[in-house]
């Protein structure tokens, strides 16, 4: 008579397999679609204007047409409280500021007349982004496959102009503001396609909508990843190097599903770890903290600062030749004026007492942790393994590093030349960055700054997935048609 634990034991395995079975059935072709599109993500990421091409869309702001003073722009924009971000730029042939408050709203105010500036023409566009240029093209959008996600919300509606040139050039221009919020060539919506919106499945109608596309995002990758990991089980289980197989085989199958047998022993623990990471990364019942600072730190780090008390004519004193935007940065109650250029910047105080220093930074970031003390300022001059570049984003040195005592252990880094936080990185942050950015990227030590090394790994731990995947399609496809047939 068979003990109750062996039939359990029997019983148990052979649902297993019929799990991973079917599981591979359902899920098999997603796995191959996440394999593909990631590796083209490697090297095409999704459309985003960078600080630098924004900057070289801009012209030099035009002084002598500045007339309005800092303070009088801030009254005519209506805003309550310190603004979120505050400056001063041109908008095709007009110098503007530019306000945002930390609710999201903007406002844009002449800077020749002081007068809030309203919706953008079609016309206004084509003179912003195109220059005159004879084959652009503008057209209304309200939200595209490029424009969905939610931090477009405050810049809606686009007006998208096509300016008709050999890479397909198209920019996004919001109609509430006049500027320039993305910019997108053929060759990056064509292979975002078959990368990053297939990779995220990020289709407008579903993409939308956040919750519903993040709760579809997590039971789809949750169960993939059970798939996986049932896998990885019956691998090992059904591996012999000792008492082996008929004719010393170490896999009791045959043909296509002994190659799916010996790829998954091979791969499946990169391919159980690309997929239980990329699960993770949808934030399951929000265990990680955002990167980005909160609008009560934020808020906190600005201060009150008093009036600017700028002479208008007087603001080209604290910009470099070609400053294209001149930033006002509330940090620790007092102001401060950030001048870039198309190759680097400079910040002076606004009243031209004192430099920007590692100490006032900390001094003010402190302001936002009033449960916990300032344990230590730290200047990082050469990346680390918890600030390091990331494809195309290659991140900032020297940044500050400030170390907090409150109760979630935050870590804000700093970028010293004009105090703006780059990220808040608390102990879930850390946490999450060896559970995601290491495991599904492989951002790692001694890979990171390494793109050959780096890429070279993606390959062959993707490859071996992609061998998995599609011996278990093909697999999975007979078992189907014969089940269908029967």
């Amino acid at each position: 008579m068979v003990s109750r634990p062996r039939r359990l034991g029997k019983a148990g395995r052979r649902w297993l397999l019929l799990f991973h079975r079917w599981a591979g059935i359902a899920a098999g072709l997603f796995f191959a679609l996440w394999i593909g599109s990631g590796l083209v993500m490697l090297y095409v990421p999704f459309p985003a204007l960078t600080e630098a091409e924004r900057l070289s869309r801009l012209a030099p702001i035009a002084w002598d047409q500045v007339a309005v003073a800092p303070d009088a722009a801030l009254r005519a924009g209506g805003l309550a409280g310190v603004p979120a971000a505050f400056g001063l730029e041109m908008r095709g042939d007009e110098p503007v500021y530019r306000i945002a408050g930390h609710d999201g709203t903007r406002v844009t105010v002449s800077a020749r007349t002081g007068a809030r500036l309203g919706p953008l023409t079609p016309a206004d566009a084509l003179r912003v982004a195109a220059g005159g240029a004879p084959a652009a093209q503008a057209e209304q959008v309200a939200r595209d496959q490029w424009t969905v996600t939610a931090r477009y919300d405050p810049l809606r509606p686009f007006l998208k102009v096509a300016l008709g040139d050999a890479a397909g050039t198209e920019l996004y221009v919001s109609a509430v503001t006049g500027e320039i919020a993305l910019d997108t060539t053929r060759f990056e919506r064509g292979w975002n396609w078959v990368g990053s919106v297939a990779h995220w499945i990020y289709l407008t109608p579903l993409r939308a909508r956040p919750e519903l596309w993040r709760t579809i995002l997590l039971w789809l990758s949750g169960f993939a990843a059970l798939g996986a990991l049932s896998g990885g089980a019956i691998g090992i289980w059904r591996l012999r190097l000792r008492r082996r197989y008929a004719a010393g085989a170490v896999t009791p199958y045959r043909g296509l599903a002994r190659w799916h047998h010996l790829l998954g022993l091979a791969g499946g623990l990169g391919l159980s770890t690309f997929i239980v990471s990329g699960w993770i990364s949808m934030n399951p019942n929000r265990w990680f903290s955002a990167t980005s600072p909160p609008v009560a730190l934020r808020a906190a780090y600005a201060g009150t600062p008093p009036a600017l008390g700028l002479d208008p004519h007087r603001l080209r004193d604290g910009a470099m030749p070609d400053t294209r935007t001149l930033r006002f940065a509330a940090i620790g109650g007092r102001w401060w004026i950030v001048a870039e250029t198309a190759d680097g910047l400079r910040t002076v105080a606004a009243d031209g007492a004192t430099a920007l220093d590692a100490r006032s930074i900390a001094t003010a970031a402190a302001d936002g942790f009033a449960d916990g003390p300032l344990r230590s300022i730290r200047p990082l001059y050469a990346y680390d393994a918890y600030w390091y570049p990331h494809g195309a984003d290659p991140r900032p040195l020297p940044v500050l590093r400030l170390r907090f005592g409150d109760a979630a252990a935050t870590w804000l880094h700093v970028d010293p030349r004009d105090g703006t936080i780059l990220q808040r990185l608390d102990r879930s942050g850390r946490i999450n960055r060896w559970l995601f950015d290491a495991a599904h990227r492989l951002d790692l030590p001694g890979l990171t700054g390494n793109r050959p090394l780096h890429d070279t790994a993606q390959w062959v731990l993707n490859l071996l997935a992609a061998g998995i995947a599609v011996t278990g399609i093909v697999a999975g496809w007979r078992r189907l048609r014969r089940t269908l047939s029967a």
